[in-house]
């Protein structure tokens, strides 16, 4: 697990190949691209508990399937049962090997003759405003025929751009207060590089409701009522630990109602709908 956790790191980090040999910042950066992917934290005395250091007790089992998760496996028994088809499969590789010395020729090929890398450049726009999309960076997801996902995030213009050998590009594209999207596009139509997202409209009243916006505090509590579902799934989610803390319809909404300094620091990470209502939410004081 440590071994695959590096990897699916280092696809789009730098640091060091060992995970033992990371520190400071590279722990730092690690930390803050597992909450992106799974919106978990793990501190940096479990990091030095579970990682850096030989231990023999294994970390909680929701711990391991969050980082099952992470390298994109569904969870801890997955990861487990695809591990051990691997390794059974890597004696039989090399069964192949005097198959794969036959096919050098091909190979260098096409490392060195097909070796041109095509430009990808995006820009995203508010589907309604028909402006940039700039106050808050996107989520690219870039999807990799049998390879781990990439991850990027537009710049300040709101923007991203990508090389790759490939004359295809698909990428899932994720955003706070837009519909999330998946795009596909071939390096012959990549003419139009401007691509719009539809407003989420239900993340959007959150936000404006959390920033203090509405006078009318009980007509206030009443939309955010007929927002959320009865028994919708509240979960906040916490900076500097792993924990969460539950909340019901009630208490969410007495929470975002209540006029503190904390409502202009909460952050909707993720929800989901069902019949036009949320059943799901996952939030953030920043």
């Amino acid at each position: 697990m440590k071994k695959k956790v590096a990897v699916t790191f280092l696809s789009a980090n730098n640091a060091p190949d060992l995970i033992e040999a990371w520190k400071g910042e590279d722990i730092v950066s690690f930390q803050e691209d597992l909450f992106i992917k799974v919106k978990a934290k793990v501190s940096e005395k479990w990091f030095y508990t579970y990682f850096k250091n030989e231990t023999e007790k294994l970390p909680r089992i929701d711990m391991l399937n969050l980082l099952s998760e992470y390298v994109d496996l569904k969870d801890w028994n997955t990861f487990k049962a695809t591990h051990k088809n691997k390794a059974s499969l890597a004696s039989n590789k090399r069964s192949h090997l005097y198959w794969l010395i036959l096919l050098v020729p091909v190979i260098v090929f096409f490392v060195f003759g097909v070796n041109s890398k095509n430009q990808f450049h995006f820009c995203f726009v508010d589907s309604i405003k028909n402006t940039p999309i700039t106050k808050t960076p996107l989520d690219i997801k870039i999807l990799q025929d049998e390879e781990s996902p990439l991850y990027f995030k537009t710049d300040s213009l709101g923007c991203f751009d990508y090389k790759t050998t490939s004359n295809r590009i698909e990428f899932v594209v994720q955003s706070p207060y837009h519909k999330t999207d998946t795009i596909v596009r071939f390096i012959e139509s990549n003419f139009n590089q401007t691509v719009k997202l539809i407003t989420d409209d239900y993340a959007l009243m959150l936000h404006y409701y959390s920033n203090g916006n509405v006078k009318d505090w009980k007509k206030h509590k009443e939309q955010l009522s007929s927002l959320i579902a009865k028994d919708a799934q509240i979960y906040q989610l916490f900076d500097v630990s792993i924990g969460v803390e539950l909340f019901t319809k009630d208490d969410f909404i007495s929470f975002i109602t209540t006029p503190t300094s904390h409502l202009r620091r909460v952050e909707i990470l993720d929800k989901t709908l069902k019949d036009g209502k949320i059943t799901k939410l996952k939030f953030i004081v920043k």
